[in-house]
């Protein structure tokens, strides 16, 4: 049970002296690319830059010890500090100091979210966040983001907010207070950090553009001509505190909790699987990366950290920089560390400019083209369902978008469910096989006395009217000449009480009319329903068939054994014979 729960327990006494050197390379380039993220990522959230470093210190020294990926890189993230921002920009707070302490207890309260999910595995509620709602969410996030600093970029006040018109219309109203100096500032980052990316991935140029930025404001007084700047960053490490918060915020915190227990779990599952499934390992358990990461922002939360998760880059610096276990984020936690200790200082010149366009470059990264037109080409309704969360959340909000989209998703599947694909089949000439007569109609019979009708879906109370619609249809279709209507129930997993009485009432009128019904290939759990509900019975035992062959070949020979025993009697009654 331990090593269910601390996995390091079971790599750390198998540790190899060869991995080493790749987990000593990855923790102090991620450590180093860290320090200038986080404190990004700390102004899009709206708190002071310290906390950025806060966030990346404890929660990866708990998620090292709990986690079951060996590369996930946990720390601030731009999705989720925008969600803080948008969450906490919402309610009526009265100052900074009562913002940060309602950001730490969202760290708190998330993670009781992700923790109790964890240990009630109830790792399966990610599956309802479907990719193109997650795209569309994403690409969109990722510009509302982007835009959210144009406020350091410009270096005027522009109001925040997380629809896109509403941001864009007070960035407007500020263009004319631009300082020209802040602008060059920001676009120079911009420049050097997506040169130095370009020759190389793994160099941090952000660390590159934060001393730069620092240099020229010292040495060129920018401070003086109006570039704003970080300003003095508390030296030391975090000191234990439980988060204070009134219980009455509680549930105003609710939905921005569970929107960001969500949202951060996905993030952080999809990174880990998708570097596993590169490396061809097998480590990642979803229960237990719900139990880590929200143990993480738990005891985060009492080291002054805010919400925190997987973070898609630094996850591919780390892989990238040859992190073989959880030893790489230890050391990425001791960079940070000292960095608390002992270089706070040299942050002080720091320009706002230069961490906005740290941010604006790593979350442009973000937005996603070549999915949505992939989904266009072939999927029209979900390339329908991403634009339409792409756009909820630009003007709706980063909450109301995802939601929205997510509701939307679940309404696509009930659709799709409620009319699922339904095949009229025929035998291929000379086989034992049974094909759609739709798509291999000069090549399969058809006897004008059968109906095989195969249901691709869980016969229920939201379907069985389409199935009983389309049945009727091809019933008419055939006219007086049918005998014999064949359920093809291989695909039918589930049969409701709902669905059980309509089968029931279509089996009944069916014999008014002399027809046979018959089942063909239901599966064990299938067979338990007709047994246990006692439909079998108004079916008949002797209808109930192993497959689709058996079914044909028994029922034609009944037929063909009836026309002979109707053309004797006929012959009888005439005097023929």
């Amino acid at each position: 049970m331990l090593k269910r729960y601390f996995p390091i327990l079971d790599w750390l006494p198998r540790y190899e002296k060869q991995w080493l050197s790749g987990d000593l390379s990855a923790g102090i380039t991620v450590g180093i690319m860290l320090i200038p993220q986080g404190m990004a990522y700390a102004m899009i959230a709206g708190l002071p830059p310290v906390f950025g470093l806060y966030a990346a210190l404890v929660p990866q020294i708990v998620y090292a010890l709990m986690g079951t990926s060996r590369q996930l890189a946990v720390g601030p993230v731009a999705m989720d500090s925008l969600l803080v921002a948008s969450g906490l920009g919402a309610l009526a707070l009265s100052g900074l100091d009562e913002y940060i302490a309602m950001a730490l207890f969202l760290a708190l309260f998330m993670g009781g979210i992700q923790l109790l999910f964890g240990l009630l595995k109830m790792g399966f509620l990610v599956n309802f966040l479907s990719k193109p709602v997650i795209s569309g969410f994403t690409s969109a996030a990722a510009i509302i983001i982007g835009l959210s600093q144009l406020k350091h970029l410009l270096g005027t006040d522009i109001e925040g907010s997380s629809q896109i018109h509403i941001l864009l219309s007070n960035a407007f109203k500020t263009l004319g207070d631009t300082n020209l100096f802040t602008l060059g500032l920001g676009i120079a980052a911009i420049v050097v950090i997506r040169i130095l990316k370009s020759f190389n991935r793994k160099f941090p140029g952000a660390l590159v553009a934060v001393v730069l930025g620092v240099l020229a404001v010292y040495f060129l007084g920018l401070s003086s001509l109006g570039v704003r700047i970080v300003g003095e960053v508390p030296d030391g490490l975090p000191v234990l505190t439980l988060p204070a918060l009134e219980t009455s915020r509680i549930s105003e915190l609710f939905p921005i909790a569970l929107t960001l227990a969500l949202i951060a779990f996905m993030e952080a599952i999809s990174v880990a699987k998708a570097v596993e499934e590169k490396r061809g390992e097998n480590h990642v358990k979803a229960n237990q990366e719900l139990v880590a990461l929200g143990a993480s922002n738990i005891i985060g939360s009492l080291f002054q950290s805010y919400p925190t998760t997987g973070g898609f880059s630094r996850t591919a610096v780390n892989d990238q920089a040859g992190a073989n276990t959880g030893l790489a984020s230890l050391i990425s936690s001791a960079v940070v560390g000292l960095t608390l200790l002992f270089l706070t200082p040299a942050f002080y010149y720091l320009p706002n400019a230069v961490l906005a366009a740290i941010i604006m470059v790593a979350v442009f990264g973000l937005i996603d083209l070549k999915y949505p037109a992939t989904l266009w080409k072939n999927r029209k309704d979900e390339f329908v369902l991403l634009v339409f969360t792409f756009l909820l959340t630009l003007g709706l909000g980063i909450k109301e978008g995802i939601l929205l989209g997510v509701l939307a998703s679940l309404l696509l599947l009930v659709y799709r469910i409620s009319k699922p694909h339904i095949a009229i089949l025929g035998r291929i000439r000379d086989t034992s096989h049974f094909r759609n007569l739709d798509r291999f109609a000069t090549d399969a019979e058809n006897p004008e006395d059968f109906l095989i009708l195969r249901f691709d879906g869980q016969l229920f109370f939201g379907n069985k009217d389409y199935f009983l619609e389309q049945l009727q249809k091809q019933i008419a279709k055939k006219g007086e000449a049918l005998q014999y209507v064949i359920l093809n129930a291989e695909a039918v997993s589930y049969i409701d009480s709902t669905a059980v009485f309509m089968l029931r009432s279509l089996v009944r009128d069916l014999k008014k009319e002399n027809i046979r019904f018959a089942v063909a290939g239901a599966i064990g759990p299938t067979r338990d329903i007709l047994h246990t509900s006692g439909l079998l019975q108004d079916i008949g035992p002797e209808n109930l068939y192993s497959n689709t062959n058996e079914a044909f070949t028994h029922l034609k020979m009944l037929s063909e054994r009836s026309e002979i025993e109707t053309r004797i009697a006929t012959q009888t009654a005439s005097g023929l014979v």
